[in-house]
């Protein structure tokens, strides 16, 4: 999954040092110089949390600076001294703040979490006092009302076109009681996102079961019970078997446990993380935020906080995406229901003597894989060794593109188990450098995503400045002296985020603010999950897929039988992700500012989708932080919306070889390269050739032949 790290308060900033004289409280403080490292990457090492707040407080005031130099010039607005001044500032703050807010999501601790806090109304004020800055909103709307005049290339008439709507949006238009009254829902919404994920992550640490009698973790692999047991150990637990919500610890519970009530604990306690009326419950944070946002939007000139969110997506309104879920959900919860079906007969073969419930969905499904398709998770893990697979995207980006991977562990980084890469062209001249966290930890938030510590861009004078690219997972580690060895879910997973730090790396664009991931909503996910395609492709697997012990290739003999299954339990797949995508939906389209509760409501949407009780959706709302305190509010249905794009475009890799270099370069220079620089359907067509039809993904889906 793609998190970007939106430093909201910096609308278009860019990267690099700040030279600001030092003061005595400034003395050892990373922040207040050059960066005396490889490509300008931060000197983790160095920087210790006491360095964060007054270097933001420096930077906050850095920034104040910029923009009063930009408002008080006496020359007339021009595209040069007012657009790109105003990209073009507030370094230190980005500077800053993409260390801090990158850490505070891979390695947190209770003070990082209270300066988040402390941050929260700072950042929101700054960020108000920029948008809702009446001079300098004047100034961008005579570039904007002249924009004619100034003989504009695309990417900078992009860049203009942006920022006015960035303004107006951020409601530079109202009158002062609505710009006041604006202030205070920000604020607030800003507070509520940081506490809506800080009680995600501690539901989620907080969580454990400890088993004492082995006969109770029947069925179990004795790869993930190996685990089980190093992690006991760890917290204390010396000869039993620990399980948390993790979900390396998780899933392999759901998948393979014989006890039923194991399961269901586990499951339970992932489901109900924010519903447990506790001092963690997020139903009326959630709630409110709703609220909030509904009455941000109609006082910007809205119907919803839908309708405001996707004028700048692809799919440009609500309906458009509701009309589009609901013909995916037309066809998903038929196949759902016959699944469900299948598994309840499965139950009744065997005699248990159960009605199939949320928690024995995976457990009878692997049980049916099995029986039908001959195919055991379990028989392809050892074939997914993490270094493998790793090292498998870097070659399949070596045949596309010509990149190079080149380890460099003596990279400064934030955290032991992260792996460091300089990426270079074939020719060898740096492009970036990459970083790699794999494994979960108690700092760490869950899911997979990618980010920067620097985005891409050109200096005024037109100097090149490399990307810093960070990608994040939480896959099962290494234990019992075997290494990592992966899922095929984790698999994809890999090649997933690197799609996207392709997108990061490869990114070619003069205006940070319109560099790499910085596009629609609904586009982003095409680099990433085009990228999965490829790790499906038997000529991939053949050069990473080989056994952890003897380096034998995966067999044929598999390969056949994934391929075989390869549309086997979709309909639960598309059911779970599509009522979440309408969940989603739902919560964003009220129109009034009333706070619901949100048990109740949650379920008469998903009783409008249809979906079957065997079946939960994918994010239930106290715990959807891709919603609630990510970036994705109004957006989760990009995920299916970019499938319909990358199985388009990937057909065209197949029509003329998955490493046709042709077709590879059509797609760096059209879309990895440009970012956020032209229109995403207009990139799309460029590279190829026309607009995508759904067809490749119903096919891929299974619910076409």
């Amino acid at each position: 999954m793609f998190k970007k790290i939106y430093l909201f308060i910096v609308i278009t900033t860019l990267l690099g040092a700040c030279t600001a004289p030092e003061k005595p409280d400034h003395l050892g403080n990373p922040f207040f110089s050059e960066y005396d490292t490889p490509y300008g990457i931060p000197p983790f090492e160095l920087i210790e949390t006491d360095h964060f707040m007054p270097a933001f407080e420096a930077a906050l005031e850095e920034h104040k600076s910029d923009i009063e130099a930009i408002v008080n010039q006496e020359a007339e607005p021009t595209f040069i001294n007012t657009i790109e001044a105003f990209e073009r500032s507030g370094k230190m703050l980005d500077k800053v703040g993409s260390v801090f807010y990158n850490l505070n999501s891979s390695l947190t601790s209770d003070t990082m979490q209270a300066i988040a806090r402390e941050l929260s109304p700072m950042m929101s004020k700054h960020s108000d006092d920029i948008m809702l800055n009446p001079e300098l909103f004047a100034r961008i709307k005579s570039v904007y009302d002249n924009r004619d005049q100034f003989n504009l290339n695309d990417e900078q008439h992009m860049l203009l076109e942006k920022m006015y709507k960035r303004f107006v949006r951020g409601g530079a238009l109202l009158d002062q009681t609505a710009q006041d009254q604006l202030r205070k829902l920000n604020e607030e919404l800003s507070m509520l996102s940081l506490q809506f994920g800080e009680n995600i992550l501690a539901e989620t640490n907080k969580f454990e079961v400890v088993i004492d009698d082995k006969s109770r973790l029947e069925g179990i692999p004795d790869n993930f019970l190996a685990a089980a047991a190093e992690a006991a150990t760890e917290a204390g637990y010396d000869g039993k078997w620990l399980f948390t919500l993790q979900k390396p610890s998780m899933l392999p519970v759901l998948q393979y446990a014989n006890d039923r009530d194991l399961r269901e604990t586990l499951f339970k306690g992932y489901i109900m993380r924010g519903d447990n009326n506790d001092d963690f419950d997020n139903k009326k944070i959630l709630s409110r935020m709703a609220s909030l946002r509904a009455q941000r939007a109609q006082l910007l000139g809205y119907k919803n906080h839908a309708a405001f969110v996707l004028e700048q997506n692809m799919a440009k309104n609500p309906e458009t995406v509701n009309a589009f879920l609901d013909e995916l959900i037309a066809a998903a919860m038929p196949m759902a229901k016959k699944e469900a079906k299948a598994l309840q007969q499965l139950i009744n073969k065997r005699k248990d003597a159960i009605t199939l419930q949320p928690w024995d969905w995976w457990y009878y499904a692997e049980i049916l894989r099995k029986e039908k398709f001959d195919l055991d998770e379990a028989e392809m893990r050892p074939y997914f060794k993490l270094e493998n697979v790793r090292d498998g995207v870097f070659e399949t980006a070596n045949r596309l593109w010509g990149l190079q991977f080149v380890p460099k562990p003596d990279y400064p980084k934030y955290h032991e188990d992260v792996q460091v890469f300089e990426v270079t062209e074939a020719d060898g001249s740096h492009i970036g450098v990459l970083y790699m966290d794999f494994f979960p930890r108690a700092s760490k938030r869950g899911g997979a995503w990618m980010s920067s510590f620097r985005k891409q861009y050109r200096t005024a004078e037109g100097k090149m400045v490399t990307p810093i690219i960070t990608t994040n997972f939480n896959f099962t580690a290494p234990s019992a002296g075997k290494p990592a060895l992966l899922s095929w879910d984790e698999v994809q997973t890999t090649f997933h985020e690197m799609g996207h730090a392709f997108h990061g790396l490869l990114s070619n664009a003069t205006y940070n603010s319109l560099s790499g991931t910085s596009v629609p909503r609904d586009f982003v996910e095409l680099p990433s999950q085009i990228m999965e395609h490829w790790a499906a492709e038997p000529e991939v697997m053949a050069f990473y897929a080989r056994h952890y012990e003897t380096g034998e290739v995966i067999p044929q003999t598999i390969l056949d039988k994934m391929e075989k299954s390869a549309t086997f339990n979709q309909g639960f797949a598309m059911a779970e992700f599509l009522s979440a995508a309408a969940l989603d939906m739902d919560w964003h389209t009220i129109t009034d500012a009333k706070e619901y509760d949100a048990t109740e409501f949650e379920n008469n949407s998903l009783k409008e989708t249809g979906l079957i009780p065997e079946i939960v959706v994918r994010y239930r709302s106290p715990y959807f932080s891709h919603i609630f305190s990510g970036g994705y509010s109004s957006g989760y249905y990009s995920y299916i919306w970019s499938e319909v794009l990358d199985s388009d475009a990937f057909e065209a890799f197949k029509e003329h070889g998955i490493f046709d270099q042709e077709t590879a370069r059509l797609f760096r220079e059209n879309v990895l390269a440009r970012g956020g620089t032209a229109d995403p359907m207009e990139l799309y067509v460029a590279f190829r050739g026309q607009k995508p039809t759904k067809d490749a993904l119903l096919r891929n889906r299974g619910l076409i032949k």
